[in-house]
């Protein structure tokens, strides 16, 4: 009886073992993402609050917008009571200087169903405007939404 010789086996090779990872970035408060969405008029923002209208609580939002009136980025920028909200300067220009934008439109609701504008509806405006002014990004629009309407100020001659 004959007997081969055995090929040699090759000791196989173990698979290459490789790291993978995700990256994430993440913004504390962004709403949504950057989008193709370009905004030419206050209507352009009113599908976008749709999400505010109904709410039993005021909700203040800031889109901030490119060059060309894309959006940025959204963000809730607070959530207060029944009637009011406190908002700053601070709060509504932080985030649009971090997304180095041209201008910004701001928005709340008014859960009270009132279109009426607010002593305080003006003067944020007004000091979000003056603000603006300062370092360069300027308030567009203030759109106050409810239930069945909505409100520019921008159009009402207050911006």
């Amino acid at each position: 009886m004959e007997t081969k010789p055995k090929a040699k086996q090759r000791p196989k090779s173990s698979p290459k073992k490789t790291a993978t990872y995700e990256l994430r970035i993440v913004k504390v408060g962004r709403v949504c993402e950057a989008s193709e969405v370009c905004i030419k008029h206050p209507e352009g923002v009113l599908p976008l609050l749709d999400t505010i209208r109904n709410h039993v609580q005021e909700h203040f939002v800031c889109f901030t917008l490119d060059g060309a009136g894309h959006i940025l980025n959204t963000r809730v920028i607070t959530i207060g009571l029944l009637n009011h909200s406190l908002v700053h300067p601070r709060e509504v220009f932080v985030g649009a200087i971090t997304d180095h934008a041209a201008s910004v439109i701001v928005a709340h609701n008014h859960p009270s169903g009132s279109l009426d504008v607010s002593s305080q509806d003006i003067a944020i405006t007004t000091q979000l405007k003056e603000a603006g002014g300062i370092i360069g990004i300027q308030l567009l629009d203030h759109v106050i939404v409810t239930s069945t309407g909505h409100l520019s100020m921008r159009e009402m001659g207050m911006v």
